[in-house]
C-alpha cells in the first residue's frame, strides 16, 4: 500500500474539515434562513446554530464571545431557542400585526436550557383554513410558517390540497364532471365539505384552481419538511358525491344533514365496512403520496357535529361504530402502513341530545371506545381540541378524564380560543396559564403526547397565542402577572404602572371571561333583534382608559398603536350597541339614536384603516389573486365575502369581522337602508341586498386618520364623557 506524505494528509484533513462544515451549515440552514428573515441579514451572524441529536424535545441557549449559541435536535428547536433569546433577553416579539425586534450591539448575557414535556406542539383547526387561510398565497404562508417555528409549533394541521387529490380519485373512479361539481363547495367553505357537513355550496370551482392548489401545497410541505415538522394532512373520511351510486348501484350510502342546509347540499357517507370506503381511502393516500411523498399523519373525521347514522339496537350500534373506525384506519393503513390516523375530539363533548328532558352525551365512553377499539394504540392520535369548553361552556369533566385517558391512544391537549375569526378580545388568560399543567400531573392521563391550540380564525387576540405558545414548552403553571409584564415589555418596550393596572382590569373583564361567540349587536341583521355578547363590564372601559393614558410612555411603537386601535374600537362598538338597543327598545322612532350609533360605527371603520390586518381589502385581495380572468376573480371574491357575511344555511353572521370596509360598506348601510325603508313604509328585501353586496367587487375608499393614537384617545374621551 502506498504511504501518504505529510502534504497529502494535510489536504485530506482540510477536505474533511470543509466537508464537515458544509454538512453542519446544511443542517442548520433552514433555521438560520428563517431567523434571518426575522432579524435581518445585519443580525443573523450573531447567531450560532448547532444540531445536537441528544437534545430530544429540548434546546439550550447561551451567550459566549458576543454570539448567541443555540443547540437543539431539530430545526424547530433551534428556531424556538432563538426566539427564547429574542423574547427574554432582548424584549422582542414576532406577531401577526408586526414584529418588534431589538438586538443591541453588546448582547445581553443569557443561559437557558428548556425541555418540553410534549413531543408535539399542535396548531390550527380544520376551519382555520376557511376563516383565515382560505385564499392565502405563498408569501403569506411563508410568514405564518416562520411564526409557527419561532413559537415552537412542529405539528400544523394543513389544508393539504385535499380537494385537488380527491378530484383525481373521483375522476379515476369514473365520476362525471357534473357529479363532481355538485360535490365540491367554494374554496372558503372547503373545511365543511371535507368534514361531510355540506356539498356543492357556492360552487362550482374554476378548473384552474386545483393546479394552483397543488403547487402551493408543494411549497408548504417542502418548507414544513425542511423544518422537521410533522404536518397533519386531510385523508378520505367516507364522504362521496351522491352520483357515485350511478357507478356502484349496489353500494349503500347514508345521507347526512347539518346547519339548516337544503337537501341538495346534504353530504353522503359510505356504510361502515364498505369495501368501496377502503378502496377510495387507499386510492386517495396512494395518489397523495405519489404527488407529495410519504406522509406521517392523516386526519379523517366522519361525524363532525352530526347525528351518527347507527342502529337503534345498542349492540349493533357499537359494532357499527367499531366498523366505521376500522374502515377509516384500514383505508389509510393499506396505502401507508406507517401512517397514523388523526381524529378531532371536538364533537365528543359537543354532541349532546335531549332525552326525556335531560341533555345526554351521544358519545358515551362506551361508544367512543367502540369507535377506536379496532385501531392499534400507536396508530391513532386524538386531538382533544376544546378543554376550555368542557369546563366553562358544557360544564363537563375534561374529555381526557371522561374517556379514561382516551383508552390508551395517543392524544393532544388543546384549546379553541376563537370561533370564526371573531376579533373581540375574549378568553380566560388565567385558565390558559394553569389548566394544561393539571393534565400533565394527572396520574391516569394516558398517552398524552402533545399540547396545542386550534383557533377557528387567527390574527386576533394576540396575547392569548403568545401565552399558549409559552405554555407548550412548560411543565408547570405560568405565573400570569409576571408573564404579562414580560409580554408588555416585548410588545411595547414599556410597562408603566397605569398599564399594569389596565391589564388587571382586562383580566377582570375581556380576558377574564369567555363566550364562544363574542359579537356586537351592530353585526346582526337589524330585523333579528339579536343582542351582542361582547364583554361590556365597566372594567373594560377602565382598562382602555388607562392603556390609552400610557401613550406618552410608549412613543413610536407600532404594536402599541395596533392595540390602541383594537381596544378603542371594542369600547366604541359597545357604545354603538347601547344606542342601537335603545333605539329598538323605545319604539324605533328616535332616529337620532340610530344616527349616532352609525356615526360611531363610521369612526370605528376609519380607525381600523390604520390596522395592518383588520381590513376587508386584505381578505378580498387574497381571494382575487387566485383568479385568471375577471369572471374568476369575481367568483373568488364573492365566495370570500359570503363566508364572512351570510355564510349559508342557518349560520348567518358567524364570522362577525370587525374590519374596515366591512363596517362602512356592509353593517352601516344594512342598518340604514332597513330603517329608511321601514320609516317610509317601502319594501326592502334584506337578503337580496346582502346577496348584492356579496357579488359586488369594490370597496369604498376612505382616508385613514393622520394620527390614529391621538384620534383613538379623542374618540374614547368623547364617548367616555357622555356616560
Amino acid at each position: 500500500m502506498k504511504k501518504l506524505n505529510s502534504k497529502s494528509l494535510i489536504v485530506i484533513i482540510l477536505i474533511l474539515t470543509i466537508g464537515c462544515n458544509q454538512v453542519e451549515k446544511k443542517e442548520v440552514n433552514p433555521a438560520r434562513n428563517l431567523i434571518a428573515r426575522i432579524v435581518g441579514e445585519n443580525n443573523i451572524n450573531k447567531f450560532v446554530f448547532t444540531i445536537d441529536s441528544t437534545k430530544n424535545q429540548s434546546y439550550s441557549v447561551n451567550v459566549n464571545n458576543n454570539k448567541i449559541h443555540i443547540s437543539a435536535s431539530t430545526q424547530i428547536g433551534l428556531c424556538r431557542g432563538a426566539y427564547d433569546y429574542l423574547s427574554n433577553a432582548c424584549n422582542s416579539i414576532v406577531s401577526w400585526s408586526g414584529n418588534n425586534i431589538n438586538i443591541p450591539e453588546e448582547l445581553p448575557d443569557y443561559n437557558h436550557n428548556v425541555h418540553s414535556p410534549y413531543k408535539y406542539n399542535y396548531y390550527f383547526n380544520v376551519v382555520t383554513h376557511g376563516y383565515t387561510t382560505a385564499y392565502w398565497d405563498w408569501e403569506r404562508w411563508e410568514k405564518e410558517i416562520d411564526w409557527m417555528a419561532v413559537h415552537g409549533v412542529n405539528m400544523p394541521l394543513l389544508p393539504g390540497a385535499h380537494e385537488a387529490i380527491l378530484l383525481r380519485v373521483f375522476k379515476k373512479l369514473g365520476l362525471s364532471k357534473e357529479d363532481i361539481n355538485e360535490y365540491f363547495t367554494g374554496p372558503a367553505h372547503f373545511p365543511w365539505n371535507k368534514m361531510g357537513n355540506i356539498t356543492g355550496w357556492d360552487g362550482p370551482i374554476p378548473e384552474s384552481f386545483f393546479d394552483k392548489q397543488i403547487q402551493l401545497n408543494h411549497q408548504i410541505l417542502d418548507r414544513a419538511s425542511e423544518l422537521d415538522m410533522h404536518p397533519i394532512i386531510p385523508a378520505f373520511a367516507g364522504f362521496i358525491p351522491k352520483g357515485i351510486q350511478k357507478l356502484f348501484p349496489n353500494e349503500k350510502v347514508r345521507e347526512l344533514s347539518w346547519g339548516g342546509f337544503d337537501k341538495e347540499h346534504s353530504a353522503y357517507i359510505l356504510e361502515p365496512g364498505s369495501e368501496l370506503f377502503i378502496k377510495i381511502g387507499k386510492m386517495y393516500v396512494t395518489e397523495y403520496e405519489k404527488e407529495f411523498g410519504k406522509q406521517e399523519f392523516y386526519l379523517a373525521d366522519s361525524f363532525n357535529e352530526m347525528d351518527v347514522p347507527i342502529s337503534e339496537d345498542p349492540t349493533t350500534a357499537l359494532n357499527e361504530l367499531a366498523t366505521y373506525g376500522e374502515s377509516v384506519y384500514h383505508s389509510i393503513q393499506q396505502a401507508n402502513p406507517n401512517a397514523i390516523w388523526v381524529m378531532q375530539g371536538w364533537t365528543f363533548p359537543f354532541h349532546q341530545r335531549k332525552i326525556k328532558g335531560k341533555w345526554e352525551l351521544f358519545w358515551t365512553p362506551e361508544r367512543l371506545e367502540a369507535l377506536v377499539s379496532r385501531v392499534p394504540n400507536n396508530k391513532l392520535l386524538l386531538l382533544d381540541l376544546a378543554n376550555e369548553y368542557n369546563k366553562l361552556w358544557w360544564k363537563l369533566d375534561p374529555s381526557w378524564k371522561m374517556y379514561s385517558g382516551f383508552f390508551g391512544k395517543q392524544w393532544i391537549y388543546s384549546f379553541i380560543p376563537n370561533m370564526g375569526g371573531k376579533t373581540a378580545y375574549n378568553g380566560r388568560l388565567d385558565m390558559y396559564a394553569k389548566m394544561p399543567s393539571e393534565a400533565l400531573k394527572y396520574a391516569d392521563k394516558g398517552n398524552l403526547v402533545g399540547f396545542g391550540f386550534a383557533p377557528e380564525g387567527i390574527e386576533n387576540n394576540e396575547i392569548i397565542y403568545e401565552l399558549l405558545s409559552d405554555v407548550g414548552w412548560e411543565n408547570k403553571e405560568i405565573s400570569l402577572d409576571k408573564w404579562i409584564e414580560k409580554y408588555a415589555m416585548k410588545r411595547y418596550g414599556s410597562f408603566p404602572p397605569k398599564m399594569k393596572k389596565a391589564f388587571e382590569h382586562f383580566n377582570n373583564s375581556c380576558f377574564g371571561s369567555f363566550t364562544d361567540h363574542p359579537r356586537n349587536t351592530y353585526q346582526f341583521r337589524p330585523n333579528s333583534k339579536r343582542r351582542g355578547t361582547v364583554n361590556k363590564s365597566d372594567e373594560l372601559r377602565q382598562g382602555v382608559e388607562l392603556f390609552l393614558s400610557c401613550k406618552d410612555n410608549v412613543k413610536n411603537n407600532a404594536l402599541y398603536e395596533v392595540d390602541v386601535i383594537e381596544m378603542t374600537c371594542q369600547y366604541m362598538g359597545l357604545k354603538a350597541d347601547e344606542l342601537l338597543v335603545k333605539f329598538q327598545e323605545t319604539g324605533e322612532t328616535n332616529y337620532s339614536l340610530l344616527n349616532e350609533a352609525l356615526n360611531i360605527m363610521s369612526n370605528i371603520d376609519k380607525l381600523l384603516e390604520s390596522h395592518p390586518n383588520w381590513k376587508l381589502e386584505n381578505w378580498t385581495a387574497y381571494a382575487k389573486k387566485w383568479g385568471e380572468t375577471p369572471e374568476e376573480k369575481r367568483y373568488y371574491e364573492s365566495n370570500a365575502r359570503r363566508l364572512i357575511s351570510t355564510w349559508g344555511g342557518h349560520i348567518n353572521e358567524y364570522a362577525a369581522k370587525t374590519w374596515s370596509g366591512m363596517i362602512r360598506d356592509y353593517y352601516i348601510p344594512r342598518w340604514r337602508l332597513y330603517y329608511d325603508a321601514k320609516k317610509n313604509s317601502i319594501p326592502f328585501d334584506l337578503e337580496a341586498w346582502e346577496e348584492q353586496w356579496i357579488h359586488s367587487n369594490s370597496i369604498s375608499e376612505i382616508k385613514p386618520f393622520t394620527n390614529p393614537v391621538e384620534m383613538a384617545v379623542s374618540l374614547f374621551n368623547k364617548l367616555n364623557n357622555k356616560r
